[in-house]
């Protein structure tokens, strides 16, 4: 198994050079096809007093800012896979929701890897990739570059945060291609009260022993919080074992949170230091 066709998310051209260049890195790696996909979306219209009817000079404004920057992402998409001879093509939707529109969904189902750059929290838009939508309602992976790396690196390192959930397996699975070429993979559980009905232990020697009839040779360890949230404990894992990718489900842990990201899930995506591929 390989990745064939490789969809990049690209939002804003602050990210879109990242996206592009990791995309591009991946597409080499695994003889994919990839795809560009870009929302020109046009942002909330101010409104007028007394009326409230929208501005239309406002209105126009806000259509232009929204194609130059679809024009700017789609060049520089295109100049980067011209330059490394990939076989490419170009996805463009206008939308006034963002990303979270069901063409770009659709668009999104038919690929076997997307990869989308984390929002840098300083640069907030509305033009940033809605990364829930597609995790949610895409059904397929999401590989996510921390807006803290300027460039592709190699992944030799990968840790596997498993709690045995159907999440869990869905992101091993979905992950294998990367699993495969790795250095070094490691399973990784902590142990809490809310854990599956079987033990951790238990379960992650069974996902080791299916991984390794497919080749991969990955080393189990289970923690205990300590005082510590989940969360954390992956965290210092990650930072300890300077990990390159971390693999997790993107599930969910109350009714509250069914169509957001909730929990652990949630809270190291907003700290993330390594890529991170999910799957719900």
């Amino acid at each position: 198994m390989s990745y064939k066709t490789i969809l990049v998310i690209l939002d804003t051209p602050d990210n879109a050079k990242v996206a592009v260049d990791f995309g591009a890195a991946f597409a080499k790696e695994h003889g994919a096809h990839i795809v560009g996909l870009h929302a020109e979306i046009v942002s909330t219209v101010p409104l007028v007093a007394p009326m409230e009817i929208p501005d239309p000079v406002a209105v126009q404004a806000l259509q232009d800012m929204a194609h130059s920057q679809a024009v700017e992402v789609e060049q520089l998409f295109r100049a980067k896979m011209e330059r490394e001879g990939l076989d490419y093509e170009w996805r463009s939707f206008t939308s006034t929701v963002g990303y979270g529109s069901e063409p770009l969904i659709e668009s999104a189902r038919s690929a076997d890897l997307l990869v989308a750059v984390q929002p840098d929290p300083s640069r907030s838009s509305d033009s940033n990739v809605d990364v829930e939508s597609f995790l949610f309602e895409s059904g397929r992976p999401v590989l996510m570059i921390p807006y803290i790396l300027t460039q592709p690196k190699p992944i030799r390192r990968v840790l596997i945060a498993w709690n045995g959930s159907k999440e869990a397996a869905r992101a091993t699975f979905d992950a294998m291609p990367l699993l495969k070429a790795a250095d070094t993979v490691e399973i990784f559980s902590v142990d809490t009260s809310e854990s599956s009905k079987h033990s951790p232990t238990e379960t992650s020697r069974e996902i080791g022993a299916t991984l390794a009839r497919h080749g991969v040779r990955a080393t189990l360890t289970t923690e205990s919080c300590g005082g510590k949230t989940p969360s954390q404990v992956i965290e210092n894992r990650l930072a300890d074992n300077s990990i390159d990718l971390l693999v997790m489900g993107a599930y969910t842990h109350s009714w509250l949170w069914q169509l957001i990201f909730g929990g652990t899930t949630r809270t190291l995506l907003k700290s993330m230091t390594a890529m991170t591929l999910l799957a719900r």
